[in-house]
């Protein structure tokens, strides 16, 4: 089984940089995908249903903002949108598909980087998102978690991180938050479980030269129950070709579904 996350930066720029055709090469089984920045009436019908996969979506209500997607090879059993909170609903931030006993999410965090506003609203997400894991760990699924997380959780995790200590994404709370995730919950990052290297990164700030310096934050994750985890195989972040500032994160499992 092969799944692929990517925050789009907005669904038809990623269009127009050749994301499509890219998408429908790859062998992948479910694609998560983040940032659409587009309403259901924006999306064409490749965008729907590129190269084999099925496209669904949970649009925010902000016109060019925010929303996430799934693309699936397989129809799924049924697909949730929304995690039942008004506030984080309207902004499109959780997509499940359920294939049996295993469920796919694609995930969107806010970001905090706007200013004091964000972050409040960020940690508000965090603070009822926190339960929200807590009852999918106890479901007795297999459970992946796929997107943009918005949160840098070790040091390893962003090149700068001296300098990036009081700043949204690497803030202390956010990394014990996310540490939280992991040990009290029992949820695996799964990219570190198969990849413990350094200067690993996801996204890279259009400031600069931060892409050519790989001056970037690990940011985007798949996030798994332990049995699922243990099945990993490979992992992979897509630099070849620039679709948005994010990079596809590429992981394989030794699973049937």
């Amino acid at each position: 089984m092969r799944i692929i996350t990517l925050n789009l930066n907005g669904i038809r720029s990623a269009a127009r940089k050749n994301f499509l055709p890219w998408l429908a090469r790859t062998r992948a089984d479910v694609v998560c995908v983040q940032e659409l920045k587009a309403q259901a009436g924006d999306l064409d019908g490749r965008m729907r249903a590129p190269g084999g996969f099925r496209g669904h979506f949970h649009h925010a209500q902000k016109k060019g903002y925010s929303g996430v997607g799934l693309y699936c090879r397989r129809a799924p059993d049924r697909v949730v949108e929304g995690l039942g909170n008004r506030e984080a609903d309207a902004e499109g931030r959780f997509l499940r598909a359920d294939f049996g006993p295993l469920s796919v999410i694609s995930v969107y965090l806010p970001s905090g980087s706007a200013g004091p506003h964000r972050q409040a609203i960020k940690f508000k997400f965090m603070d009822n998102f926190f339960p929200h894991l807590r009852n999918l760990a106890a479901e007795g699924r297999e459970i992946l978690l796929c997107g943009d997380w918005n949160i840098a959780h070790k040091e390893i995790d962003l090149r700068n991180w001296r300098s990036n200590q009081k700043n949204s994404g690497f803030l202390p709370e956010e990394r014990a938050w996310i540490t939280r995730v992991f040990d009290d919950l029992g949820w695996v990052d799964v990219f570190r479980r198969v990849d413990a290297r350094p200067e690993q990164y996801t996204w890279w700030s259009n400031r600069g030269q931060a892409w050519a310096k790989n001056v970037g934050w690990r940011i985007d994750y798949q996030i798994a129950t332990p049995g699922l985890a243990a099945t990993a195989t490979r992992a992979a972040i897509y630099k070849k070709q620039r679709f948005s500032d994010h990079a596809p994160l590429t992981i394989d499992y030794d699973y049937q579904f």
